[in-house]
Formats: C-alpha cells, structure tokens, sequence
C-alpha cells in the first residue's frame, strides 16, 4: 500500500497530510518504524505481547495500538492517549525512515474513503499536485491495509482485520476479542473504521450468485459464479492473491467508467475476514 508520508514528530507537517487528504480529525494515523527500538521510543508501555508480535510478525502488515509517549502529538492521534507503530517490510519504506532518522506517520496516498493505491499512478491520479514527490516502489505486495491490533488495555483487541489474521495472532499470544464499528463523530481508535471507506467513484454493490443490477451497464468480480455483463472478470479463489488484486482491479475498473462495479460476495471463512472488511465499507453509501 502506498502511504502519503511525514515526519511523525512535526505537527505542521502532519497538519499537511490531513490537508491533502481531506481526512476528519477523528482517524488517527499509523507511525511507521524501522525497528523494535524506534518502536518502543514513541511508547510508554511495551507489552510482552507486543515483543512476541514484532518479533514474529515485524516487518509486516500488523499495526499495534499502544499508550503513546507525550513526543507523539496528538494531532497524529486524534486526541487518544494511544498511536498505532508499524513497521513495514517494504525495503523502499524502511530505507526512507532510516535515511530521515524520524518515525514517518503514513496513512494510505489517497483522498479520504476513495481506494488505496497500489501502484504509484494511482497515487497520482487521487493526489495530483497535493504532494512533493511520489516515490516509486513498483506494484504493492500484500494489496489491503494492515491489521490493527491494540495492546492498551488488559485484552488485545482486534480493531481491523487484515492479512496477518486474527488466527495467526492468538497463535503468538493467545485470545483476542474483536471490535468492528466504531460511533461517528469522536476519534476512532484505529484508522479504517470508518463506515465508508475503500470506495471506488463508481458504485460497488456486494452481489451472491451473479444476482446482478438491471439498470445500467457494469462489471462484474467473480469467484464461483461468472455472469454475462458488459466485463466480467474471475478473481483468485485465495484470500492472499484476492487481496492482491483488489484494488488494483477496482482502479482498472473505475477508470472505464461503468455504472456499477458488482462484486460476488467471498467466502463466509475466517481467512476473508479482511476482504470481507473492505468490500462492505466500500459498498456502503
């Protein structure tokens, strides 16, 4: 995923990112890292839990949620006394923190609720001139946001699913409870939650069994029901190379300007959970 980066520790350059984004004050923002230590600098309790995931998972697409350190401000928090740190396993990304000496807060490089990038050109085409430069790392690897998991308080609490699964992590530290929504209007304890969110301009419509709309001409996303339609395209029957594909697909899709994307509902397992996710925040109008 591309991120629209800063210097975390800057408020007037944070203040730039929300600007170019036109993200409310209530979605914090997740501070990237390129190691445990610089981790831990930006944090006022490092949980075993918290050493047992970053040792295992770190660098990868899981976002922990902990107390924040009074050097973190607050703008990049929106007012919570927690921060989301990550660090990223692309090699671009972690040369860039290395090279800037200072945590880089990094939200997805796109106007808020519209689709993440996945490609530099996507970051382009929803940013424009809002930003410095666009750095070019190639196609993106995982293709959805990180898992959030927060450690703050005695239970972990999953608050966005992504491909480092629910499972996966109570394998490393045993139970985790999930929380899915959050009220509108207050300060979300994660990015993502949003009830709207991940959304091409075009219309998206969660379909089963090729229950297509009538009105209008569109394309269509298929796993195990293909239907004729204007484009029909079969995705990969993994939730791994689905979640590749996504979103460069709902770009590609956009672009030629139908009336409705439909898309086939996933798989009910817990391994779509984090597509699931997606897919109904950007169907939600």
């Amino acid at each position: 995923m591309y991120g629209l980066g800063a210097n975390a520790l800057d408020p007037v350059a944070i203040e730039k990112i929300y600007a170019a984004k036109g993200r409310p004050p209530t979605s914090p923002l997740i501070v990237h890292v390129d190691s445990v230590e610089m981790a831990r600098s930006l944090v006022r309790e490092w949980p075993e839990k918290a050493e047992m995931l970053a040792r295992r998972v770190w660098p990868g697409p899981l976002t922990l949620v902990l107390p924040k350190r009074s050097l973190v401000p607050d703008r990049v928090t929106a007012g919570l006394h927690t921060v989301g740190v990550r660090m990223p396993a692309n090699e671009i990304a972690l040369a860039l923190i290395h090279e800037s000496g200072v945590p880089l807060a990094a939200p997805s490089a796109n106007r808020f609720t519209e689709l993440s990038p996945t490609r530099a050109e996507h970051v382009r085409d929803s940013l424009g001139d809002r930003v410095a430069m666009i750095l070019d790392g190639g196609p993106t690897l995982v293709g959805i946001e990180s898992t959030v998991l927060s450690l703050a308080g005695s239970e972990a609490v999953l608050l966005r699913p992504g491909m480092v699964s629910q499972a996966q992590i109570e394998a490393v530290i045993g139970p985790v409870s999930a929380v899915r929504t959050h009220d509108a209007g207050i300060a979300h304890p994660a990015p993502g939650m949003h009830p709207r969110h991940y959304s091409p301009k075009t219309r998206l419509v969660l379909v089963s069994a090729a229950s297509l709309p009538t009105q209008g001409r569109g394309a269509y996303l298929w796993i195990a029901h293909p239907a004729n339609t204007g484009r029909c395209i079969q995705m990969p029957d993994q939730p791994e190379p689905y979640a590749a594909e996504l979103y460069r697909t709902l770009h590609e899709l956009d672009a030629e300007k139908w009336d409705w994307i439909a898309v086939e509902r996933p798989p009910s397992d817990a391994s779509w959970d984090a597509i699931r996710d997606r897919l109904e925040r950007a169907a939600a109008r």
